[in-house]
């Protein structure tokens, strides 16, 4: 069951989810006209390869640790690091732990 979007002015719960993180889903907080912002959940081992954003989008570690590889370049997020990245910047991510991330995506009219 997807989870509904959260509406003007609702708040929502960003904490990190400790030991809730097995049982939740990546899923999406927002997708708006200019803006979408997903909670992305991995657990250790797992991967998203290697793609792309027409827009610029901003990662914000919540827990855990990732590699997250912009073009051939490795960085370390660890919990409470802030990562932004140039549209169309090719990255990927490799959860090193179970971790969870919020991912900011500022959207382009037009572009896929």
């Amino acid at each position: 069951m997807a989870l509904p979007h959260a509406l003007s002015s609702e708040v929502v719960g960003l904490r990190p989810l400790g030991g809730r993180i097995a049982e939740t889903r990546t899923h999406a907080i927002i997708k708006a006209a200019q803006l979408e912002v997903i909670r992305v959940v991995l657990r250790a081992g797992e991967k998203l390869r290697q793609h792309d954003t027409p827009g610029e989008l901003t990662v914000h570690c919540i827990e855990g640790e990732v590699e997250f590889t912009v073009g051939d370049t490795p960085h370390l997020l660890r919990a409470g690091d802030w990562l932004h990245l140039a549209p169309r910047a090719p990255h990927a991510l490799r959860a090193l732990a179970d971790a969870s991330l919020l991912l900011t995506i500022c959207l382009v009219p037009g572009a896929n």
